[in-house]
């Protein structure tokens, strides 16, 4: 349904000064769309913590985590220990207080990247102050092999 709304809107006469008169405004009803609705996913997932970040991710999942310290190449398998939970998708679902002890995803290592330029300016106007530098946060792409 459209809504009416009565808005008072000044005009300046001639001689004399302002003088209000009314608008009438005609308001359309919101268009509503339905939003999309989140489900349990099937199959067995787990969450799991690193780079102070915490993911959800099933077996054969691509994703990107925050670089590792240490020497990795592309290929290497890596163990995540910091498990915090753990589902089948069904009824069995294990949770930590933090962490599941003897739970681990493996993964792989795909890509060593770094993502596109942050430029950070710092600007003082009137002074000739203007710092201008580049940042690029590297990250690692891995894909999920096993949820043991």
């Amino acid at each position: 349904m459209a809504e009416t709304k009565t808005k008072p809107v000044r005009t300046a006469a001639k001689l004399g000064g302002a003088k209000t008169k009314t608008k009438t405004v005609e308001k359309a009803a919101p268009k509503t769309t339905p939003k999309a609705v989140k489900r349990a996913p099937e199959g067995s997932y787990a969450v799991f913590m690193t780079g102070g970040k915490q993911y959800r991710v099933q077996a054969g999942e691509s994703l990107k985590i925050e670089k590792i310290i240490g020497t990795f190449k592309e290929g290497d398998k890596i163990d995540f220990d910091k498990v915090l939970l753990v589902t089948d998708g069904k009824e069995d679902t294990k949770i930590g207080s933090p962490y599941i002890s003897g739970a681990s995803v493996s993964a792989t290592l795909k890509k060593i990247g770094r993502y596109k330029t942050v430029d950070v300016i710092k600007f003082k106007q009137k002074s000739r102050y203007f710092k201008k530098n580049g940042h690029r946060q590297p990250y690692f792409e891995v894909t999920i092999d096993s949820i043991k």
